[in-house]
């Protein structure tokens, strides 16, 4: 009896054991830890980083000339943009050799230096894959250009033009709006959703999907960390390009992303590739919805780590014109519920993304925050706060640690890119307002976000001996790194600090969000965690001084972990300054 009872006995405690091992392992399942979730991405435009040889171009040695300062800031990821042989019409998003570096940046053995570089120091590295179009100087679009009856014919997307013009296509930036380019060599016609000098891959050929595969093996085998994937849901396109319907409405990206085989092609690039690495996955996720985030980046997909929307950088926008801002701006409850419902999607299954601004963006501060003199600083700084404290990997455009903002060009002979320049044509052609297009572009246009980096206040900023490729704001002789690196009250000073909250405070990454005070139309306040490790944020994102209240029944420590002013009080109303930041511990 006793032998009966010691054996029923250690039944129990192995089957409690068993339970508590099952509460356990569902309880890590929930954070699901990653070294991607955890990450802070630094992007770098390479074209404005740091240029080596005087030619007025950032290179490949002038980041390697700065790695010191990069390893400085505290993060863990570089992201560059491509990198990869280009004639530069799209400044490197039209690649005509994957496999080389862009004569402009330097060399490959300029590039297994840089990866060595950024490796010694911890630093890991994610190229750009573009792999929805090539550039039509690509060896394979000449040759499929040549005849119908050539090789590389199916590499692309062409329509046979005694078959009559095909259905409408808009492009992003053919000067005609039409994504449909007639070649006279065969007299036909081929696709291309952005310039003209960009057709579009046939992902339905399994040699064009072998192709790309192989070449982000030979990336993951020099020792890669991951790629950015560059429109990536516009791959698969229905090949019948039938005509839009009725309810198009303009809204050009509901018809281009998320064609029929897609997920098909998701998974075979994951079977093939990225499961063979510890590397990391983001889709630029145009035309991505809450409905359809978690068919892209939830792990029994097996096709991708996470996904970055467009819903919260397009919004503010006046509807159905090209990135004119509303007058009156964004409205601060409409930015909240857009993030706020992008947290909830991946609450508790796949991951996301956080970004306020990048190469496709205006500065964050002229954007988001306000760049007047007596403001940039602290609105800076509010925002860092802002990214540096969501549930989402954070990822972080170079020059904003600095506070950088946009430069507002008056002339149209001043910008450089193509999509700026090739709308300009289009309205002059359909006789728009063109004044209102050159205002809003001081506001939106891309290329206020790519001007060179402000590393002194010498000729050009320090960023080239030459003449730059795109001038330099005229704010560099005070927003640069030197001026800022010994300045404990910088911005620079400011995102080191709140890159070293996050790494030191893990409820930053996986804790709980829960938004509060919803409909305050000047303060973006929310909680990050449960009990006792728990983090209140709150963010004044107006220009005017604020009273705050403490929601009933929470109270919280006298000293924050972060603060972009030196005032606070936890006792009775929270005053908080304009575009105050604060990040403190919740009792």
């Amino acid at each position: 009896m006793k032998q009966i009872f010691l054996s029923i006995t250690i039944c129990m405690l192995f089957f409690m054991s068993c339970k508590n091992k099952t509460t356990q392992q569902t309880s890590s399942d929930l954070t699901n830890q990653k070294w991607w979730k955890e990450a802070v991405v630094y992007q770098i435009y390479p074209r404005s980083f740091k240029d080596s040889d005087g030619d007025g171009v950032g290179d490949l040695k002038g980041i390697i000339s700065k790695l010191d300062y990069i390893k400085s800031l505290g993060i863990d990821v570089v992201w560059l943009n491509p990198i990869f042989g280009s004639p530069n019409d799209d400044n490197g998003y039209d690649i005509s050799d994957y496999r080389g570096i862009m004569k402009e940046f330097g060399t490959m053995a300029d590039f297994d230096a840089l990866l060595k570089g950024m490796h010694e120091r911890g630093i890991k590295l994610v190229l750009d894959l573009v792999a929805n179009h090539s550039s039509d100087e690509h060896e394979w679009f000449k040759q499929s250009r040549s005849s119908r009856i050539n090789p590389y014919r199916d590499y692309y997307h062409w329509w046979p033009a005694e078959k009559g013009k095909p259905a409408h296509r808009w492009s992003f930036f053919d000067v005609n709006a039409d994504a449909w380019k007639f070649d006279s060599a065969t007299n036909a016609y081929y696709l291309h959703y952005f310039s003209r000098k960009q057709p579009d891959l046939n992902w339905e050929n399994p040699k064009v999907r072998k192709e790309i595969f192989d070449m982000m093996n030979f990336w993951f085998d020099k020792g890669i960390d991951g790629f950015r994937m560059d429109v990536i849901p516009f791959i698969s396109k229905d090949t019948t390009f039938p005509e839009l319907p009725k309810e198009y409405n303009g809204d050009m990206v509901a018809y281009y992303a998320n064609g029929p085989h897609l997920h098909d092609y998701l998974k075979e690039m994951n079977k093939e590739v990225l499961s063979k690495h510890n590397v990391m996955s983001v889709a630029e996720g145009a035309g991505v919805t809450a409905a359809t985030a978690h068919n892209f980046v939830d792990e029994d997909r097996n096709e991708l780590n996470m996904l970055y929307h467009f819903e919260g950088t397009g919004y503010g926008y006046v509807p159905g014109k090209f990135k004119v801002p509303e007058p009156d701006g964004y409205k601060l409850v409409g930015f909240k519920e857009i993030y706020s419902k992008w947290d909830s999607i991946f609450a508790t299954k796949g991951w996301g993304t956080i970004y306020l601004g990048n190469h496709d963006q205006p500065r964050m501060v002229t954007r988001w925050g306000n760049d007047a003199p007596e403001f940039r600083e602290v609105s800076s700084k509010m925002l860092t706060t802002f990214l540096l404290t969501m549930r989402a990997t954070p990822y972080y455009y170079f020059g904003d640690e600095l506070g950088m903002s946009n430069i507002k060009f008056d002339k149209i002979e001043d910008y450089n890119d193509i999509e700026t320049k090739n709308h300009y044509i289009l309205l002059q052609t359909q006789k728009g307002d063109i004044k209102e297009f050159m205002e809003s572009a001081k506001i939106s246009a891309r290329d206020n976000g790519r001007t060179p980096f402000q590393w002194d206040a010498t000729a050009n900023a320090g960023f080239t001996s030459g003449k730059p490729w795109l001038k330099i704001n005229p704010n560099y002789k005070n927003v640069n790194v030197a001026a800022e690196v010994g300045n404990v009250n910088s911005c620079l000073s400011y995102f080191k600090n709140a890159v070293q909250l996050r790494k030191n405070n893990k409820v930053l990454v996986y804790g709980k969000y829960e938004l509060l005070d919803k409909a305050n139309e000047k303060v973006y306040a929310y909680t990050r965690g449960e009990g006792a490790d728990k983090v209140l944020v709150i963010l004044n994102f107006s220009k005017e001084k604020i009273i705050w209240n403490l929601p009933a029944g929470l109270a919280v420590d006298e000293k924050p972990l972060l603060n972009n002013y030196t005032t606070f009080s936890a006792n009775g109303p929270i005053a908080l300054e304009p575009y105050q930041a604060i990040v403190v511990k919740v009792k």
